[in-house]
């Protein structure tokens, strides 16, 4: 596991730190074992006390931003929770869309079985939004541009999985075939930037992170 903080590292200032967390690293610590490497554990030796602003999938290769200070995490909370601050992802998918560009709008129902699953249910599901875009075609797989417009839990994981082109390695909604590629034995999903508000300056930031090893291999 990758834990050397300059790896990680994107950005760093007096209000916040934007790091590059690679899939299968936690983001905070794990309940029942506190024990295993987290993001903050990585950092905050390097860096200090940091406050996590956003949650992600422990599977998801992402940008990751981290607050220095109280009032910069409220600042950015709030941005998050306002869905002010933008992100765009990187799919691997199953199959070739014959569409260029769509966008989703499916109302989606979190944590709706055993597995925690996040399903298109027009009943009891919430308002959500997806822009995707075809970037390019491959042999029995694509890459797509996912741009979330609200924040349901694994929400672009769901949608494409309720299209019929679910994410490459995804072990919550992926079936058998689409479990695991020659190359990819983790989940195809990268954040590949963030927009968000500085709190001090109010300057409009992008961060962006390169595609780890293993996803490139796959383009």
């Amino acid at each position: 596991m990758l834990q050397n903080p300059e790896q990680l590292l994107l950005w760093c200032g007096a209000s916040l730190v934007a790091a590059n967390k690679p899939s299968g690293l936690l983001t905070l610590p794990h309940g029942y074992d506190p024990s295993l490497p987290h993001l903050r554990s990585v950092l905050e030796p390097t860096f200090g006390r940091l406050w996590i602003v956003h949650r992600l999938d422990r599977e998801t290769s992402e940008i990751v931003v981290l607050a220095r200070t109280a009032d910069a995490y409220q600042h950015l909370n709030t941005q998050f929770q306002e869905k002010r601050a933008f992100k765009v992802y990187h799919a691997l998918v199953a199959g070739q869309p014959p569409w260029e560009n769509t966008t989703i709008t499916n109302p989606l129902h979190s944590d709706s079985d055993r597995r925690h699953r996040t399903v298109v249910d027009p009943l009891k599901g919430r308002s959500a939004v997806t822009e995707l875009r075809v970037l390019r075609r491959f042999e029995g797989y694509s890459l797509l541009e996912a741009a979330p417009l609200s924040g349901r839990t694994h929400q672009i994981r769901a949608y494409l999985k309720h299209i019929g082109y679910p994410i490459l390695a995804d072990p919550l909604y992926g079936d058998r075939t689409h479990l695991s590629h020659n190359l990819l034995q983790r989940l195809g999903l990268h954040a590949l930037s963030l927009t968000l508000i500085h709190p001090k300056t109010k300057e409009t930031m992008i961060f962006e992170a390169p595609y780890p090893h293993d996803f490139s291999s796959m383009l």
